[in-house]
């Protein structure tokens, strides 16, 4: 008995998804409900540089821009042999308005052999034939992208239409063997047509924003068994790069709030210090360090004067420069820690503001028979202490416990209220904060 053949994933054209989602399969089509109307294009852009690298055929349905504007937001891909567009727009929304017609007229006549001007967009039938024509003239396995089910259904006239269409063209393009990505502005349709449009999509994808951050949840996926299902995925895109958190965020421009914030703990700024000094709100701060918002130029220059560092070292390496593995002791920085009064600690910071971690490592010396009252960082974070030398008292919640060189302190949720070198030396400690 011959044993059963599985498809291979295609690519979605972005590695990190492919990964989360488990990659696509012929035949899929994948709805994409836009929370803002603008999240969905990057991955449209993705899925076409990946199929225009293998020259596999992609057919793009427009209702809401003209050709000129769909020309201008695609760039290079524009001229690509092959793109197919299916124009729904000139004779729909544009009313067959010379300003639109003129762009044919420019155009040469191997351009217009890969534009094609629907003269009925408003009708349904005239549509979908144009539609099928230009599936089977093309070769390979296609690529389709519409834009959008909402600008079709504001042509059609009710979500009546639109369900009608989806119903039939969905089980007919899976059999076609294209990948189909459909993209929907979530809060213009009802949840009957969102239901009925779900229930039949092979892939569905939900893009929203909250407090200023973008995220992916996927909520259905029929035959990607290692998709991670209904788990909101926070992401980045800065032009046609798309970047989730959850990869390795020790490089690159997204984790510009990780080092802002171990810069300025390193220094003992408050973010209301830090924003007061820059000339912009805390919130503005705040945003930045958690990774909502990127900081203007001048904003970004200011801050990488007052924290004493370059613009590049809030940015991150380069990926083709080597990151620095060895710090000698003469680059170790005083640092004064925002918990510890002058005098009643030192401390000095290892690796200052050059590799991009998420983590901060510390020399800290408590001097003899000396006391501090509270904790020496405010890091919300998990901490790893590693006595070198001397010996060390914390109290936490009115318990004291003893440290002595070789010995570990690790404090995940917990605040000393009090530290203690009750020693006649100075207490040395190795110390980590876990951003």
């Amino acid at each position: 008995m011959n044993a059963a053949v599985h498809p291979s994933p295609e690519s979605t054209g972005i590695p990190q998804l492919d990964q989360i989602l488990g990659g696509l399969f012929i035949g899929d089509n994948v709805i994409w409900y836009d929370d803002a109307g603008s999240l969905a294009p990057v991955f449209c852009l993705n899925l076409i540089e990946a199929a225009d690298r293998r020259s596999q055929p992609v057919i793009y349905v427009s209702f809401d821009r003209s050709p000129k504007n769909l020309m201008d937001k695609l760039g290079g891909l524009a001229a690509s042999p092959a793109l197919t567009v299916l124009d729904g727009f000139t004779y729909g929304k544009g009313a067959g308005a010379d300003v639109f017609l003129q762009f044919y007229q420019r155009r040469s006549t191997e351009d217009l052999s890969r534009l094609i001007c629907i003269d009925r967009p408003h009708r349904p039938k005239p549509f979908s034939d144009a539609l099928y024509e230009t599936v089977h003239a093309a070769r390979g396995d296609v690529r389709l992208i519409f834009e959008s089910l909402t600008g079709m259904q504001e042509l059609w006239g009710g979500e009546e239409h639109v369900i009608r269409f989806y119903s039939r063209a969905c089980p007919r393009l899976y059999e076609l063997n294209t990948i189909a990505y459909w993209l929907i502005e979530k809060a213009a349709h009802t949840p009957r047509l969102k239901s009925s449009i779900s229930q039949i999509a092979q892939v569905v994808v939900d893009l929203s924003v909250k407090r200023g951050k973008t995220f992916m949840t996927i909520v259905k996926a029929e035959r990607q068994a290692t998709a991670s299902l209904n788990r909101p995925l926070a992401f980045l895109t800065r032009e046609t790069d798309v970047r989730f958190e959850s990869q390795d965020r020790a490089s690159g421009p997204y984790d510009l709030g990780d080092r802002l914030k171990a810069l300025r703990l390193q220094q003992g700024l408050s973010q209301t210090e830090l924003a007061r000094r820059v000339g912009v709100t805390p919130s503005t701060i705040s945003q930045i360090e958690s990774n909502f918002i990127f900081p203007s130029l001048p904003a970004l220059y200011r801050m990488a004067e007052i924290l004493t560092t370059e613009v590049s070292s809030l940015l991150g390496d380069s990926p083709r420069k080597a990151r620095k593995v060895v710090f000698s002791r003469s680059e170790a920085l005083p640092a004064r820690l925002p918990g510890s009064p002058s005098g009643d600690l030192s401390a000095w910071v290892l690796t200052p503001g050059k590799t991009g971690l998420a983590a901060e490592p510390h020399l800290l010396e408590i001097p003899p028979k000396r006391s501090l009252s509270g904790h020496f960082t405010h890091a919300k974070a998990p901490e790893i202490g590693y006595v070198l030398s001397g010996s060390v008292r914390l109290t936490i919640d009115g318990i004291t416990h003893a440290a002595e060189a070789g010995d570990t302190v690790y404090l995940g949720r917990e605040t000393p209220q009090q530290w203690e070198n009750p020693g006649p030396e100075p207490a040395r400690l190795l110390w980590i904060t876990i951003y």
